[in-house]
């Protein structure tokens, strides 16, 4: 499959002109950036790159599947992943990322993209990761059912409310009654 160094672009070795680079990201790739967020994957990323005198232009296109936990059972489930981004590099004396605009100097021209394909992918997955509905681990679905169940249980059943809330409630209502009685006249 791929290895980090595979998105490691040096800018200053480019000729003038497009570019691309095709790589396929496994698990290896993955596995190697230690973060919990995505656990396995099979993503097949084309990076486009226009260089100009004065800057860069990289966009890259990433398509396949990510294996995440489910919220509710914690199983893996497969989920797609098509995603694009752009950003731009220019060469300066300083070293900075802001954004989409990365500078980078000519003792160190190297842009890695490894970490900003990720992001890009952890950024467009949904918040909840959840299963279709009957499809999660059916024994982790009963102790989560049991667990709530009793939490419920030992709530108690009558539900003290605050006291500012309650006046609230009636200063609420009394200007309800009041709107009523204008309609009516």
């Amino acid at each position: 499959m791929c290895s980090i160094e595979d998105l490691k672009i040096d800018i200053k070795s480019l000729v003038e002109g497009e570019s691309t680079v095709a790589v396929s990201l496994g698990d290896d790739y993955f596995v190697s950036l230690e973060s919990e967020e995505i656990m396995r994957g099979d993503v097949h990323v084309d990076v486009f790159i226009r260089k100009t005198i004065h800057f860069s232009d990289i966009s890259f296109h990433a398509t396949g599947i990510v294996q995440i936990p489910c919220d509710r059972c914690l199983d893996p489930m497969d989920h797609p992943v098509d995603v694009s981004h752009r950003l731009t590099v220019k060469l300066g004396n300083e070293r900075s990322e802001d954004d989409d605009l990365i500078v980078v100097t000519d003792d160190d021209p190297v842009v890695d993209l490894a970490w900003v394909v990720y992001e890009t992918i952890v950024l467009n997955l949904p918040v909840k990761h959840v299963h279709a509905p009957g499809k999660c681990n059916p024994a982790m679905i009963n102790v989560l059912s049991e667990h709530s169940a009793t939490r419920s249980d030992d709530e108690t059943e009558t539900k003290t409310v605050d006291p500012r809330w309650s006046a609230l409630a009636k200063l609420q209502q009394a200007d309800q009654d009041n709107t009523e009685i204008d309609n009516k006249n």
